[in-house]
């Protein structure tokens, strides 16, 4: 059994505020989109708007990091790996065992989430017929709210790297 999820896409582009929503279209999450600030931070906040994790890039790091946090408490870490050819690799770094993997491509929203080999969510916008939204899928029993936080890590990722082109 898994869930389903619809996000804007490159919502950072304009600075806007979005939700995310079920896949019957009920309000699940609101993000904050406060990208204009130097860490690119998002804050996640439930339907009342009452803040429940944050996401923000670190600003020095060796490689690109995102620190979510849930609550006050730091939740994980968002890095690039090293040099991988051909697919785009983060790992989401939890306290203790049990650490992430997403991988896949990160422009056209098509990637997997896994732990010790075993997907636990992915991303795709194949799913939807609207060019500006993705579903995410995450199993029953994972942390979504870690997961979707981690979805916005690498999107805010993708639109440094669509800026630095620019």
């Amino acid at each position: 059994m898994s869930d389903m999820y619809v996000i804007k896409e490159r919502f950072f582009d304009i600075g806007d505020d979005f939700d995310i929503t079920d896949e019957d279209g009920r309000l699940v999450l609101h993000v904050d989109g406060k990208v204009f600030s130097p860490r690119g931070r998002l804050v996640i906040e439930d339907p009342s708007g009452q803040e429940l994790a944050s996401v923000h890039r670190q600003l020095i790091a060796l490689r690109e990091t995102y620190t979510i946090k849930v609550g006050d408490a730091k939740a994980a870490e968002v890095r690039k790996k090293f040099f991988t050819p051909f697919v785009d690799r983060f790992t989401i770094d939890v306290p203790g065992p049990d650490d992430l993997e997403m991988k896949g491509d990160l422009f056209d929203h098509e990637y997997t989430v896994s732990r010790g080999g075993r997907e636990v969510a992915n991303v795709s916008k194949r799913w939807l017929s609207f060019r500006d939204t993705y579903a995410v899928r995450i199993d029953e029993g994972e942390d979504h709210l870690l997961i979707l936080a981690s979805v916005l890590a690498l999107d805010l990722a993708a639109a440094r790297k669509d800026d630095a082109k620019d």
